[in-house]
């Protein structure tokens, strides 16, 4: 129905504020009784049709699409699934591993190129076709569908390492509630005669030992399987069992939960940066990280890690972001929740890494004093047998050798290195510098469950610290998780109008049941195995594949012909040029580095020797290659699969337009295929505003109000991922879509 003049100009107006206005809207704006509704759909004959609003309803039945119930729940929900535990877990190790600050300049940079306009169209094609990931890319171009269905697989293979590392955050969970901690100290071992330190513990450290031998029971390599970790493997139940759950019933509250899930995280990550400033050393781990490692940005392999990272944060790929803005009105500025959540994104990432880069100060502080004391002790027993006396400064006690500081260490070193410059080797002393300790990097997953655990040991009240630090891990977990199940669920629900609750049942125990792969003892291999090629490559190949659907395929000039009738204005020419030639050239660029890289070099991973109670670099076996080598082919199996049965007419390209549903305003019209029409048609297939004709009086479609009597299927929370989004009501502000 066209807009009336004040409409028009109010919109006009307030396109700027628009986003910020519906930020901060009141939570119950959307009256009760559109949460129960029904649709009377009047069809050609004049017969009157009601159709219980039910969600993934078949041909013959309409189906109502869910909306937010605010704007601002609907940023929880982006913020929500995008910080997860890669912001504590996978941005600090990555820092950490690439030269500290030095990786946050590709990252920033990356997150700008290709991040935020990769973030930007998926956003505005899911809210303009309105559609799960395998719809929207089947209607953009049906030979394009296996998209969808790469993401799905992708999610799957992520959800499987995923909540192996939640079971991992609900076993140290369990144990914290005690005092001391587990963690505190190494392990005696008694015998008849006499009893002394855990050999492996007294090698490594007591967190360290923990992790491994306690939680993990680590085998050598991953060749040795050594069976199934009991506690782990309930540990692992658990984490699916909640998932499942939360994933039939949703969550019904108006979003005081999200609120809870979504700032909770902050306010511990504040905490434990205010005291962990407040620990000696924390100042140099902080510097370490803002201190660039020019030379390490010139490797391709830490910008193809940081695009993945960019990935992984964001989400891009997966199809949830796809799927969570479906569920928006039609004119909702798309392009301020892009950049909004994306620094948001970013900036609880630094905050994360500045919270454990403090921890690995001070850690590394209390290692370098212990090895000052341990070398100071060898200068001692080297005077006169090697070392002269008078090479000491007067002003250093030796008879104190814990008095002696890193600064005395160093000077005595430096001196006898002088004099003694050719046979300073033999004596075995060591540089016990904190910038060595800081460059030991924590591999994967053991820099949350080491550094941190180490961490609190040192903290007045460690087991309430070590309880809110994993219940944070816990929260974080699960807010991903329903995500990405999400976006494994809605689009093959959409697809092939399954049940939600058996397939949600059913996800679930085929996940548990190959999840116990990665609760054998050699599990964490396999974690490492899956968190390097089932997603890196496979999700690179996805987003190119997108970039190019809608930028070549559909084309940009008819794309941003639909966002400025979507959104009001037009775009910035940044973007334009952005999606037409820079992002696809820097992803075809990244995803060929990534070749050459797995090319040159065997695929790899560090592995814990008990013996000598540290980490060493192994190759996979043969088979071990080959599983890498398949979780990439089948993850982007689809595409051409997909691509094949279109192309040779397997499968009919029109079969995709006579299920085509059009959204507006808490109503839907269907439409019917079109003969002979291109594929690249309008996503909307509509008019401008000012050509668009009334709807004609015999086909109207209206909501009838069901209040308490709505029917059974009327009450049940929509497929999304927090089961939150209420059937969109028809507010005064919000300006009717012309189709």
């Amino acid at each position: 129905m066209p807009k009336n003049s004040k409409a028009v100009k109010r919109e006009l107006d307030d396109d700027v504020t628009e986003s910020v206005k519906d930020l901060l809207s009141n939570e119950d704006a959307c009256d009760d009784s559109f949460k129960k509704s029904s649709l009377i759909v009047n069809n050609h004959e004049g017969e009157g049709k009601e159709c219980d609003v039910e969600e993934g309803g078949s041909d013959g039945e309409e189906e109502e699409r869910p909306a937010w119930n605010s704007k601002l729940q609907y940023i929880l929900a982006q913020v929500g699934f995008s910080v997860g535990l890669g912001n504590v877990w996978r941005f600090p190790y990555l820092c950490q591993k690439n030269g500290g600050g030095a990786y946050l300049v590709p990252y920033l940079i990356l997150l700008i190129l290709i991040g935020i306009p990769l973030f930007f169209l998926e956003l505005a094609v899911g809210q303009r076709i309105r559609r799960g990931s395998i719809g929207v890319w089947n209607y953009i171009s049906p030979r394009l569908g296996g998209i969808g269905f790469a993401s799905c697989v992708v999610c799957f293979f992520v959800a499987l390492y995923y909540n192996v590392i939640i079971s991992w955050s609900l076993f140290y969970f369990s144990q914290s509630f005690q005092q001391p901690l587990p963690w505190n100290e190494c392990p005696l071992v008694k015998n008849k005669t006499s009893t002394y330190v855990e050999p492996e513990c007294e090698k490594s450290s007591a967190t360290t030992y923990y992790w491994y031998r306690e939680a993990l029971d680590i085998s050598n390599s991953i060749s040795e399987g050594g069976g199934l970790n009991w506690k782990m493997t309930v540990c692992l139940l658990v984490a699916w069992f909640m998932v499942c759950l939360a994933m039939i019933k949703g969550i019904q509250s108006s979003g005081k939960v999200m609120y809870f899930s979504s700032l909770f995280p902050y306010l511990v990550l504040i905490c434990f940066l205010i005291r962990a400033l407040l620990l000696k050393g924390s100042v140099d781990g902080i510097r370490h990280m803002f201190t660039p490692k020019l030379e390490i940005m010139l490797e391709a392999k830490v910008w193809r890690e940081a695009a993945t990272q960019v990935f992984f944060a964001l989400g891009l790929g997966f199809g949830g972001v796809i799927a969570f803005s479906s569920y928006n009105k039609r004119d909702n500025n798309c392009h301020f929740d892009a950049v909004l959540v994306s620094f948001i994104n970013f900036f609880t990432s630094v905050l994360a890494t500045l919270v454990v880069f403090a921890v690995l100060g001070f850690k590394a502080n209390i290692m370098n004093s212990k090895c000052v004391a341990l070398n100071t002790n060898k200068i001692v027993a080297l005077l006169g047998n090697g070392i002269e006396a008078s090479l000491i400064p007067h002003h250093i006690n030796l008879t104190q050798v814990n008095q002696v500081s890193a600064e005395d260490y160093h000077q005595m070193t430096e001196i006898i290195k002088g004099v003694k410059e050719d046979e300073y080797q033999k004596l075995g002393l060591e540089s016990c510098s904190i910038e060595d300790e800081l460059n030991k990097a924590v591999q994967g997953t053991g820099l949350a469950f080491i550094a941190f655990t180490e961490a609190m040991t040192h903290f007045p009240a460690s087991p309430f610290w070590s309880v809110m630090f994993f219940l944070m891990l816990v929260n974080l977990g699960l807010g991903s998780m329903f995500g990405t199940i999400e976006g494994i669920l809605t689009p093959l629900i959409d697809t092939f109008k399954v049940r939600k609750e058996f397939l949600t049942v059913g996800c679930c125990v085929m996940a548990f049941s190959i999840g116990l792969l990665f609760v054998q003892r050699s599990g964490n291999y396999f974690v490492a195995m899956f968190d390097d090629y089932s997603a890196t490559l496979p999700l690179l190949i996805v987003v190119i594949l997108e970039n190019v659907a809608v930028a070549w395929v559909y084309g940009i000039d008819k794309f941003f012909e639909d966002l400025k009738d979507m959104l009001g204005f037009t775009p910035y020419r940044f973007y334009y040029y952005m999606w037409k030639y820079i992002t696809p050239i820097l992803l075809l660029v990244l995803l060929c580095s990534s070749l050459i890289q797995l090319t040159m070099t065997p695929p790899s991973y560090s592995a814990w020797i008990q013996e000598e109670a540290k980490e060493q670099t192994s190759h996979f076996p043969p088979w071990g290659i080959v599983v890498c080598i398949s979780l990439v082919v089948m993850a982007i199996m689809p595409v051409p699969v997909v691509f094949g049965l279109r192309y040779f007419n397997i499968i009919d390209e029109n079969t995709t337009g006579l299920s085509t549903v059009s959204y507006k305003k808490g109503r839907i019209i269907k439409e019917s295929a079109r003969p002979g029409e291109d594929d690249d048609t309008s996503l909307i297939q509509g008019k401008s505003p000012s050509e668009a004709p009334s709807p004609m009086p015999g086909n109207s479609i209206y909501r009838k109000q069901s209040g308490s009597a709505g029917g059974p299927d009327a009450d049940t929370a929509p497929n999304g991922r927090y089961g939150i989004g209420y059937l969109m009501a028809d507010m005064p502000d919000m300006p009717e879509s012309d189709l």
